[in-house]
């Protein structure tokens, strides 16, 4: 989503048209899964939080105040998370990959930053990962600097076209976590580009990027689905069986 890199307007624009997506397909969610960049700039500092979004979130805390799962992968944007999201929205916070089995699938779930090669983005990655630089820069700059400079330093290194390479850098490796573990599928986002591809090996979804294309993914027990929210309902792209 990015929430935070555009317009106040066209944020805001962004977060309704989310929502209405999401409510239309309330009734038969049984697990929701963020795959990570929800935020262009994320810092949670242990009694701050960013402004805004708060529709969104009340979503969230609504949904699992009612028992439905909602599970958070970061991604290169937003990976400063501390309690907040767990705590007060019930939703579970994942710094990495996960496994799971839904619909007899073997999903991998990721946001596929780590599998990419992005430059200094790659670069700096394990820094932003790393407890010590990750305290550090809460303890020595004050909120407002901190989060100013993360929105900075994402518009200079995260506002391009979306890089083929990239997209091809993460379906490679996709197809390489499908040959060499038990998972038979892999699901990930970074590449700002939607794909579903049905190899002998297993599938591979990329859910693309809601801030650009209205894209997300869909798994249920007819298959794996690449969708789009056209501003009333969700059409289908492409659709896999497993």
């Amino acid at each position: 989503m990015h929430f935070g890199r555009s317009s106040a307007e066209a944020e805001r624009a962004k977060e309704r048209a989310l929502l209405a997506c999401l409510d239309a397909h309330a009734e038969d969610i049984e697990h929701l899964y963020l795959l990570g960049d929800v935020f262009d700039a994320y810092i949670e500092y242990r009694h701050l939080l960013p402004k805004g979004f708060a529709r969104f979130q009340g979503l969230l805390a609504r949904w699992t105040d009612r028992g439905l799962p909602v599970t958070y992968l970061v991604g290169n944007h937003d990976p400063w998370h501390r309690e907040y999201f767990a705590q007060e929205l019930g939703v579970r916070v994942v710094p990495g990959a996960l496994t799971t089995t839904h619909h007899g699938l073997r999903l991998y779930l990721a946001h596929g930053d780590a599998a990419a090669r992005d430059g200094l983005s790659t670069r700096l990655r394990p820094w932003l990962r790393h407890p010590v630089p990750v305290w550090l820069y809460r303890s020595l700059l004050p909120a407002d600097t901190g989060m100013r400079l993360a929105q900075w330093v994402n518009r200079r290194l995260g506002q391009h076209p979306p890089d083929p390479e990239t997209a091809t850098t993460l379906a490679a490796h996709a197809r390489g976590l499908l040959r060499t573990t038990a998972a038979t599928g892999v699901v990930m986002g970074h590449s700002h580009q939607p794909a579903l591809h049905a190899w002998p090996e297993g599938l591979y979804l990329n859910t693309g990027c809601w801030h650009d294309e209205r894209t997300l993914g869909r798994l249920d027990a007819q298959g794996l689905h690449l969708l789009r929210w056209n501003g009333t309902q969700t059409l289908s792209i492409e659709a896999r069986k497993p």
